[in-house]
């Protein structure tokens, strides 16, 4: 990332829509936008990937192939209009009980690292669990299931353009999530 262009174009962008660029108040600003775009557009470098830790399953005599789920925040920014987009998460998979588990505390990263670039809400649920099933897959044992929702609210909606608040609701569902709708409605039923 070449922070000096960011500066560069910043200060264009403050001088087009009016503003005194060497105003008190604005003469930091185009190095903190781009200080800032490090940090928020980090998902770009795959090398900063998180590694997924895994666990044997079936290890100390315990199988698990019951449904395990993790809910958080999620913040991302629009393709689009470039303004942010925020919201929870809530992610469910069932391990295969000769496969992995996954240390949960990973989802939580998988999601920041994928939502730190600029997104469509339904492409970055399906980056996600593309990426978790993978690790989770190496051995070449699938879990049995995995889905993801994401409810967001998208401020190029909110306070641009038809400036109504609302939630936008995206899913990816794999395996049994997809297939069985017993484990789909338990899922759904679970982040009501």
């Amino acid at each position: 990332m070449n922070k000096e262009k960011i500066k560069e174009a910043v200060k264009t962008i403050l001088e087009e829509i009016g503003e005194n660029v060497n105003r008190e108040g604005l003469l930091g600003t185009p190095r903190r936008v781009a200080n800032m775009y490090e940090e928020l557009f980090r998902g770009y470098d795959m090398s900063k990937a998180p590694k997924v830790t895994t666990f044997t399953n079936n290890t100390d005599g315990v199988v698990y192939d019951e449904m395990i789920m993790d809910e958080g925040d999620f913040y991302s920014q629009c393709e689009h209009h470039m303004v942010p987009f925020f919201g929870k998460y809530y992610f469910a998979y069932i391990p295969n009980p000769e496969g992995k588990i996954l240390g949960l505390s990973k989802v939580a990263r998988v999601v920041d690292f994928f939502a730190a670039k600029l997104q469509i809400q339904e492409r970055l649920v399906r980056d996600i669990v593309d990426y978790i099933w993978r690790e989770l897959s190496k051995d070449g044992v699938e879990p049995l299931g995995m889905a993801l929702m994401m409810r967001g609210e998208h401020l190029c909606k909110t306070m641009r353009g038809v400036k109504k608040k609302g939630i936008m609701t995206s899913t990816e569902l794999r395996g049994v999530f997809k297939t069985d709708d017993k484990t789909r409605q338990e899922f759904f039923n679970s982040i009501k």
